[in-house]
C-alpha cells in the first residue's frame, strides 16, 4: 500500500497526482499499489503476449479493461488514485492473472483489507505525523499493537526521495501475508500466519503531506 502523497511528490505530472486535493481519500488514508500473489516472479499468467509487451506505463491503456461491479468500481477508484492512469489494469495483468479468481473476487478482496487497514491506528500513527518524522519501529510497533504482537515483523518500509529538496518520505509499505484471503479474511491473521522478515526497510522517513512541497 502507498503513502500518495509522497508517491506523487517523485510523479507530479500523473493525472491523479495533477488531482490531488486536501480534502480528497488519499490525504488521510494509505492507497492501494497491489495485491501481488507470491512466491515473488509468479507474473503474467496465460497473458497474451500483446498485453504482456503493453504493459508499460505508458501503453497501460491499450490494456484490456477491469471489469467489476458498480460498487466495487467506485471504491477501488477512490482507494486506488492510480486507476486514473489505468494502473488497475496494470496490476491485473501482472499480478491479478496469478490469483486464481476473477477480476471482481481479486479486486473485492483487495479492497477489504485495505478497509482494515485505514480502520486501524497505523492510519491514526501515520495522520498524527504528517510533516514529521516516522521510524520504521514506530510503525511495526503500531502493527503489533493493532494486529497482534508479531505483525510488525512481517511489515516492511519504502522511502522515496523528493526530487525537488531531498527529503526522504515514506512511500509504501509492503505487507507479508499467507493463507486463503476470503470476502471476510482478518488482515491480523494474514499477516501473522506469514513468515518475518528481518528487513525493516527504509529506517526513516517523513510522512508528506497532501500537495507539492
Amino acid at each position: 500500500m502507498s503513502w500518495q502523497p509522497a508517491f506523487c511528490e517523485t510523479k507530479s505530472s500523473k493525472a491523479e497526482c495533477r488531482a490531488q486535493t486536501a480534502a480528497g481519500f488519499e490525504a488521510t488514508h494509505f492507497t492501494l499499489h497491489g495485491l501481488w500473489p507470491q512466491p515473488n516472479g509468479n507474473f503474467y499468467c496465460q497473458v497474451a503476449a500483446s498485453d504482456k509487451a503493453n504493459d508499460d506505463p505508458a501503453h497501460w491503456r491499450d490494456l484490456p479493461p477491469v471489469t467489476l461491479d458498480p460498487k466495487t468500481r467506485a471504491e477501488l477508484d477512490q482507494v486506488m488514485p492510480g486507476t486514473a492512469s489505468a494502473l488497475e489494469r496494470h496490476e491485473w495483468i501482472k499480478h491479478g492473472t496469478c490469483y486464481g479468481k476473477s477480476q471482481q473476487e481479486y479486486f473485492a478482496v483487495a479492497l477489504n483489507l485495505m478497509r482494515a487497514m485505514n480502520a486501524s491506528p497505523v492510519r491514526d500513527l501515520f495522520i498524527k505525523n504528517i510533516g514529521k518524522q516516522l521510524t520504521s519501529d514506530q510503525i511495526r510497533s503500531t502493527f503489533d499493537s493493532a494486529f497482534g504482537k508479531g505483525a510488525g515483523d512481517r511489515v516492511r518500509v519504502s522511502c522515496v526521495v523528493d526530487p525537488s529538496n531531498g527529503r526522504r518520505l515514506i512511500g509504501e509499505l509492503t505487507l507479508g501475508l499467507t493463507g486463503p484471503i476470503a470476502s471476510n479474511a482478518s488482515l491480523g491473521a494474514l499477516l501473522l500466519a506469514s513468515a518475518p522478515t528481518a528487513k525493516a526497510g527504509c529506517p526513516k522517513g517523513a510522512v508528506d503531506a497532501v500537495g507539492f512541497q
